[in-house]
This record gives structure tokens, C-alpha cells and sequence, in this order.
């Protein structure tokens, strides 16, 4: 049985502002190509994950790419620092954490990848491994909500 690193407490935090102006940025986007281009810029503007927490254990199966997700419930909100060794990814990973960092396990619960990525207007343009990997993502942080 294989022990799963954790990550010190400080790095669990609100995300900052850009990311939520960039999903937004996403949304009014007028062409997949725009979207494409916002997706990645959001992506850098998630803080980068140590290399000392880029663990196996830690990896989200499923994904193509690797992508590390680690959790931390603090006083009743759950906190997620996720990241990726691919660019499109990372910038997925921003849009699902701008939805679900700091909150509860209701809120979470409520959470459907597939509504706002058809909100989003992304429904139908990333590739199905890509779909597939998000999605296991997704599944990943709604399973930490419910520990």
C-alpha cells in the first residue's frame, strides 16, 4: 500500500483573481480559437506545483497527460492544488478549480463538469482523451469532498 505524499498547508489557498477574469475571458470568447488561447493563458496563471509534490501517488488516473491533484478540507471548505505537465490541461484544471476551491461539500456536489463546460462553450471541441482526463478530474476532487 502506497503512502500519498501531502502537501503543507500553506500552499492550499484562495485562487487568485485571474483565474476567475480568465474563465470568464473564456465564456465571451467568440471562436474555439480565442477560447483555445484564454484556456492556456489561464493555465499560467495557476501557481506552479513543486517538483517535490509531483508524485505518482498523487497523479489523477485517467488523464492522458499527467495532472497531480492534492486536497486539504479547512473549516468545512475544501481546498485543491492540481497542476499539469501539459498547458491546455493546467488551464482546464484552473476552470474546474474556479468552481470548486473554498467550497463546501454541497456546493461541490452540485458541481457538473459537462453543464459548465457547455456553459463554457468547450463541450464538443477537446479531443475525448482530453474529455476523459477532465472529467476524471472532476470525479477526483467530488470523491476528496465526500472523505
Amino acid at each position: 500500500m502506497s503512502v500519498r505524499p501531502t502537501a503543507e498547508s500553506s500552499l492550499f489557498t484562495e485562487l487568485p483573481s485571474s483565474i476567475f477574469d480568465g474563465v470568464t475571458l473564456i465564456e465571451n470568447a467568440q471562436n474555439w480559437q480565442e477560447k483555445y488561447r484564454q484556456i492556456m493563458l489561464l493555465g499560467k496563471q495557476l501557481p506552479e506545483l513543486p517538483q517535490s509534490l509531483k508524485h505518482e501517488s498523487a497523479q489523477v488516473k485517467g488523464c492522458e497527460s499527467q495532472a497531480w491533484l492534492y486536497h486539504q478540507l479547512i473549516d468545512g471548505k475544501h481546498y485543491f492544488i492540481a497542476s499539469s505537465d501539459a498547458r491546455i490541461v493546467k488551464g482546464l484544471i484552473a476552470i474546474i478549480l474556479s468552481y470548486t476551491q473554498a467550497k463546501t461539500t454541497s456546493e461541490i456536489a452540485d458541481f457538473s463538469i459537462s453543464d459548465e463546460f457547455q456553459r463554457l462553450g468547450l463541450s464538443g471541441q477537446l479531443s475525448p482523451s482530453r474529455t476523459n482526463g477532465i472529467t476524471a478530474l472532476a470525479n477526483a476532487i467530488a470523491a476528496f469532498s465526500q472523505e
